[in-house]
């Protein structure tokens, strides 16, 4: 029985494919809809086994990965687009296309250890789609809001210009509030999500707008995660930057991680600062130590996200004196 090894670069229309077969490399393009998935699947089954990467590139390739998941003799990896890049960097790689990603892939998937992709739940896959959602209309809203404070300050802007403005804000607002609905409806039908979604309402500083937002971002992590991996994950992990006697940067957050995991904890930890007496002596003490008001920011939402691994983990809701034994 053989086994072929393949690599898939994702676009919104067509999936680039690169697979090595007897030791030659095979070319090939195919629709990213069901009927290219069905052709690829098909062909990769006539070798009996066969071991696919491809990159997590967000909407894009959801259907695949699922359709790849459920196929027999199909074993499929969903690797880091970053991890994939700095490998592609590595071996040179000088143009920037399709066809040249799909090889590098191919090359990552034949030379680096292969992570087995875990299939999230359909409720998790729904919960992340309407986080994300309300992320971009709350993004629309601030800008909208930006839009209406100028024209607080500017008479030479037409009537009709800041009618437009109201108009939509009031729009965007109602739309928010469906998309909060829809995510409480989804989280309340779901006993795993409804038990986690307590759990984090527990904490001083996370309403139900920022559960919703942390849930959404943490239901399609792996279920064996550690919470360290959770930090990195989220771009919080700190990054050194030393070499030899003379080059000493100060160290800061990675950011090599999930934007939204970083937005959605931020508003939680800034208001736990100031409302959750443990958290409030975690945040002095650094400052007392010379760390800026940002930077203790960044400290807290890291052991936020530590506390809530531990909480799901657990069971157990909000313990302030496990965020800082010391305060106890």
């Amino acid at each position: 029985m053989k086994t072929v090894v393949m690599g898939i670069d994702v676009s919104a229309v067509r999936l680039e494919l690169a697979a090595r077969v007897d030791g030659s490399l095979v070319r090939k393009s195919v629709a990213n809809d069901a009927a290219g998935h069905r052709q690829l699947i098909g062909e990769l089954q006539k070798f009996g086994m066969a071991r696919v990467v491809m990159e997590a590139t967000g909407i894009y390739g959801i259907d695949l990965a699922l359709a790849l998941d459920e196929a027999a003799g199909i074993e499929l990896m969903v690797a880091n687009p970053r991890a994939v890049r700095a490998f592609a960097k590595s071996l040179l790689q000088r143009s920037k296309t399709d066809r040249a990603d799909a090889l590098a892939i191919l090359e990552f998937a034949e030379r680096m250890p292969f992570h087995a992709w875990r299939r999230p739940s359909k409720q998790a896959f729904a919960l992340r789609a309407i986080s994300r959602r309300i992320y971009a209309v709350n993004d629309m809203i601030r800008k909208e809001k930006n839009r209406d404070h100028i024209s607080e300050h500017l008479d030479a802007l037409p009537r009709s210009v800041t009618q437009s403005v109201a108009r939509m804000l009031r729009l965007l607002e109602q739309e928010l509030e469906r998309l909060r609905e829809s995510a409480l409806k989804l989280i309340a039908d779901d006993a795993a999500l409804a038990q986690k979604y307590e759990l984090l309402l527990s904490i001083k500083g996370v309403g139900n707008a920022s559960a919703i937002n942390i849930l959404g971002e943490l239901a399609l992590t792996a279920p064996d995660m550690s919470a360290r991996q959770w930090v990195a994950h989220a771009g919080l992990d700190p990054r050194f930057y030393d070499s030899g006697t003379s080059v000493h940067r100060q160290p800061h957050i990675s950011r090599q991680g999930n934007k939204h995991l970083r937005a959605a904890l931020y508003i939680p930890a800034v208001v736990a600062a100031n409302c959750e007496p443990a958290v409030t002596s975690f945040r002095n003490e650094l400052l007392a130590r010379g760390k800026k008001k940002r930077q203790t920011h960044v400290a807290i939402m890291r052991k936020l996200l530590h506390a809530i691994h531990g909480m799901f983990v657990t069971g157990r809701p909000w313990d302030p004196t496990r965020f800082r034994p010391s305060a106890a």
